[in-house]
């Protein structure tokens, strides 16, 4: 935004008086890292909203950013404690995360009955977005790939800190003016150590893993299945279980165990990391650790021409079709074999 748009607005100290501002409830460090100075801090524009947020496009120290305030309501006591732990877990998480595939936490502050918190500024908006502007299936596979990847590589950073998203779609993913990707909004987020055996229901049903659905116990593996429709989405650019309302949809899932419909023309080997993303059996399920590493070797196949397969399935073919030549060479009474060489897509 314009520079000189900003320089007419009020600061947001004069919206919040910056004396009264609680500090983080932290150490006496942190509060004076993360504590936002509100008269560096100039709001713009509203982008998006939830039920008890508005975001905002801002200038924070010259810098562009992104404004979550949060009203938390003093007459609903249910609802101002969730929201409240809400922001405390969110900020907790945010300002330990560094990643290039993670939104990157800017500062924070809390004065009842309002409380913000300042990430960069992402300004191609989120993916969701972005794939309601491209028709359905136009999406190259080079795209799928290098946005996919960066979802996943967010995703194995986030677990490698004990970090369980629990919601994770396309409307929490955000674009940058490179169109790289970056994973945000981890206000039901929590240490894998905590809700390990938490139960409840979490995120947004469309997304949803059967067992959270079911409130079971459940582990990050329920992240895993969350990527597995953001896949879907990438291959497709549709909505996930769209004609349906979202609890239609968790009953789909949890009940009748569907998943959205795979087109024909969606790669084999793509499909078929998508299927074990979203297996039923959480077991069953890849870490994001080799979700990247399969991603890679896709990406590296689609570079050099190869169709979409692992290495180590090519190197196997290879050697079937060399020693299937040996049998033929050694057995000259052998006709060669007329049957095709399978290949493990």
């Amino acid at each position: 935004m314009e520079k000189k748009r900003f320089d007419s607005m009020e600061s947001w100290s004069m919206i919040l008086e910056s004396e009264n501002v609680e500090a983080w409830e932290a150490s006496k460090g942190e509060r004076e890292e993360w504590t936002a100075d509100l008269s560096q801090l100039f709001i713009g524009n509203k982008f998006a909203s939830g039920a008890h947020s508005r975001i905002y496009r801002g200038i924070y120290k010259q810098r562009a950013v992104a404004v979550k305030m949060v009203r938390i309501p003093t007459h609903k006591e249910e609802t101002r404690a969730k929201l409240e732990q809400q922001f405390k877990s969110e900020v907790a998480l945010l300002s330990r995360l560094f990643h290039p595939n993670i939104v990157q936490f800017i500062a924070a502050c809390k004065k009842p009955p309002v409380y913000c918190i300042i990430t960069e500024y992402m300004s191609q908006g989120n993916l969701r977005m972005y794939l309601n502007k491209k028709e359905p299936y136009s999406l190259s596979i080079e795209t799928v790939l290098r946005l996919a990847l960066d979802i996943s590589r967010g995703m194995e950073y986030l677990h490698s800190q004990g970090v369980i998203h629990r919601d994770l779609k396309s409307n929490n993913l955000l674009l940058n003016d490179e169109m790289r990707v970056k994973v945000a909004d981890f206000g039901t987020s929590c240490l894998e150590t905590q809700c390990r055996e938490a139960k409840g229901n979490m995120g947004t049903y469309r997304w949803m893993a059967p067992e959270m659905i079911k409130e079971k116990p459940y582990t990050r593996k329920v992240d895993v299945y969350s990527f597995g429709i953001v896949l879907w989405e990438l291959t497709t650019a549709l909505l996930p279980f769209q004609g349906m309302t979202p609890v239609q949809a968790a009953f789909a899932v949890a009940e009748k165990n569907e998943r959205p419909p795979l087109p024909a023309s969606c790669q084999p080997a793509l499909a078929h990391l998508i299927k074990r993303c979203w297996s039923e059996n959480p077991s069953k399920r890849p870490d994001f650790s080799n979700i990247v590493a399969v991603l890679e070797k896709y990406d590296e196949c689609v570079k050099e021409g190869l169709p979409l397969t692992s290495h180590a399935s090519l190197t196997k073919t290879k050697n079937a079709i060399l020693d299937r030549l040996k049998g033929c060479v050694s057995s000259i009474s052998s006709p060669f074999s007329s049957s095709s060489v399978p290949v493990n897509a």
